[in-house]
């Protein structure tokens, strides 16, 4: 593992002036071995200086380094397959296969994506932005090349971490492997961390699990013998492993969870030897039937602050490489709390007062602030792991059995738990209240992981309450409401700092669900919108109405469902053309269901609906890909404007 030296650069024994910088894997694969720690080292520092500045996920990209090179050096890339899980730990691989000159612009607009993409690059050969895809990805590829009967032997490698390992998806993937035809290679990435520290007994399994180096050369000695005499053919394959594991686990007092699935098993090894892990690829690189190297490495591997702090150093901002101070670590004096600690205070005090509410999430304490509730009330809070899935029937259990789980889950994220929240809460009512962070366009991570399609997905399962915010104040009464909602109801709410200055804790009030509010008042036309980006259709509408003379009405809709009716007949009566604006897909949300309301109850009022359009949206600064997506204020006030004047025009013609 790494070893913690003197001032934060842990980079071995290389010098600067012995870096090795490489541009391709076939320039990898012209060294020898012995030079592969230099490369190694100039990775890392470049990783350091760039990160720095140009931020990213820091300690996945820096622990996975070493691994990183020995993989394009041992196996024939792009025609060998590489495939990463969420792809956190990939900043490496992208410096290695031909996007150095590039590396500034990653997570920018128009540069890099900060996940593997294959549109990006041939040696990027699945999409990673979500955890656990990568085991039926690659068994997928490795089926398909044998199926095409590719020649030379195409090498399909997943590499999965230790967290994403505890994911259901994962475990499906190890379960068709164990009983497909395939020489699928599994590595699993062990630093006993995800973003926040690893839970769930898969964890401690892990920590214990070991093997024999001379064990596993034996037994591959003594397959290969049997084999060349005709005593062991593929077909024996299954049942001869299952009766060596049944002989290791005697000798061992040890039983093994991949080789009970007959995946053999190699590890643990050091994952942060470049050598050492190129040696035991090259010795396992060309056996047959899916296998499964271990390998333990140091989250930040290569700087000091981030090897003490890996939660912190996941993704850190810029930072001091010198002194390792993060900007983050400034105060937050003056500025705006982030929503998401709004809602982690929120949920602690509801919690105080009601013994019945639990919290909820899926490997992200800190990053919903369900930690604030773990701090003060740690047996009400149960970090599940990257399972979404399992979450959200777990919410279901507890509430069927009178407890009122609180289940903070990020937009992106709830989506791989759909099928749950129909079958296991929705279908029976259960009062389970879904917390959804990180609503809307989330910026620099990206197309995998922008909340865009909470609001289309849960419109259409019955008895779903959908509410989003568009002040703190509106947050906490929303949380104060959903305890005695008595169903379902999910509240949505952004990344980032809200739009409140000083002192928020306000005493919290229930809201009549399905009622919103008029904002103002006007006659030219009238923009209903949902959640935060109301500040930004104010500000678009004091703007129409300076330039031209306007008279445009705004109401904050609050409840997607059950929609405020009344609201409607109201801004439908005008007769003005009505306007939506929503931080999510344009399709399926608020402006649909206006669409329809306004179908079913005969209004012809015109509609523009304001919101993302039906693309998959890149990477940027939020501001950005709301102008991309005409949602920022000018283009909200243009729509205003040229709604408002059509109008006029049409009245007086």
């Amino acid at each position: 593992m790494c070893a913690i030296q003197k001032g934060n650069n842990n980079l071995g024994k290389v010098k600067p002036e012995d870096f090795i910088v490489i541009n391709s894997p076939e320039e990898l694969r012209r060294l020898r071995s012995d030079q592969l720690p230099a490369v190694c080292a100039e990775l890392r520092d470049t990783l350091i200086r760039s990160l720095s500045v140009n931020p990213g996920h820091f300690a996945s990209s820096m622990g996975a380094v070493d691994l990183t090179v020995a993989l394009h050096y041992v196996f024939n890339t792009p025609y060998d397959r590489i495939v990463w899980d969420v792809g956190h730990q990939a900043y490496a691989h992208k410096l290695l296969t031909g996007r150095r000159d590039r590396f500034d612009t990653n997570r920018k607009l128009g540069g890099l994506c900060g996940f593997p993409t294959p549109s990006e690059s041939q040696y990027d050969t699945f999409t990673a932005g979500h955890a656990s895809n990568s085991i039926s990805a690659a068994l997928g590829m490795a089926v398909a090349s044998a199926m095409k009967e590719d020649e030379p032997r195409r090498n399909v490698v997943a590499v999965i971490g230790d967290a994403s390992i505890g994911g259901g998806l994962a475990f499906e993937g190890l379960n068709n492997a164990a009983n497909t035809p395939n020489n699928l290679l599994i590595i699993l990435n062990d630093n006993e961390m995800s973003i926040d520290n690893n839970v769930g007994s898969l964890k401690s399994y892990l920590a214990g699990i070991n093997t024999s180096k001379r064990y596993n050369k034996l037994r591959y000695k003594g397959y290969r013998l049997l084999r060349n005499l005709g005593l062991v053919s593929d077909s024996r394959r299954g049942s001869i492993i299952r009766f060596n594991n049944s002989i290791k686990s005697l000798l061992s007092h040890q039983q093994n969870i991949f080789e009970g699935l007959n995946i053999r098993y190699f590890g643990p090894i050091d994952g942060n030897d470049v050598e050492k892990v190129v040696r035991v690829l090259r010795d396992i690189k060309d056996m047959e039937g899916p296998r499964l190297l271990h390998i333990r490495t140091t989250k930040g591997c290569g700087y000091t602050p981030a090897e003490k702090e890996p939660s912190l150093w996941h993704a850190p901002g810029c930072f001091d490489p010198a002194t390792g101070h993060r900007s983050e670590d400034t105060p937050d004096d003056g500025k705006p709390p982030k929503w998401q600690d709004i809602f982690g205070e929120t949920l602690v005090e509801l919690a105080r007062s009601n013994h019945k509410i639990i919290g909820i999430t899926a490997a992200m304490l800190s990053g919903t602030s369900v930690s604030k509730l773990q701090e003060t009330m740690p047996d009400r809070v149960f970090d599940v792991g990257i399972s979404e899935g399992h979450a959200v029937t777990f919410a279901g259990g507890l509430a069927k059995d009178g407890m009122l789980p609180y289940c903070a889950i990020y937009s992106a994220f709830l989506q791989r738990a759909y099928d749950h929240i129909i079958h296991d809460v929705a279908i029976q009512g259960l009062p389970v209240v879904f917390c959804i962070d990180r609503a809307g366009l989330v910026g620099e991570d990206g197309v995998t992981h922008h909340g865009l399609y909470d609001l289309a997905y849960l419109r259409t399962i019955p008895g779903m309450t959908i509410a989003s915010p568009s002040d703190v104040a509106t947050l906490r009464d929303l949380m104060f409401t959903a305890q005695h909602a008595g169903h379902p109801m999910a509240i949505r709410y952004p990344r980032g700092r809200s739009n409140i200055s000083g002192d928020w804790h306000t005493p919290m009030q229930p809201i009549k669900i399905g009622q919103g509010r008029r904002l103002k008042a006007g006659t030219d036309a009238v923009v209903l919108s949902i959640g935060p980006i109301a500040d930004d259709v104010a500000k678009a509408i004091e703007s129409a109405e300076r330039s031209d003379g306007l008279s445009i009405g705004h109401y904050d809709m609050i409840f997607l469902k059950p929609i405020d009716e009344d609201l409607l007949r109201e801004a439908a009566e005008t007769g003005a053309p009505i306007l939506t604006v929503e931080d999510a897909s344009r399709n399926g949300g608020l402006g649909s269901a206006v669409v329809e309301w306004l179908n079913d109850h005969g209004y012809r009022n015109h509609v523009t609906r304001i919101g993302v359009p039906d693309k998959f949206i890149a990477h940027g600064t939020v501001a950005q890909l709301r102008e991309i997506c005409g949602m920022d204020t000018v283009s909200i006030s243009d729509a205003i404007k040229a709604a408002a004047l059509t109008k006029r025009v049409e009245t007086t013609s």
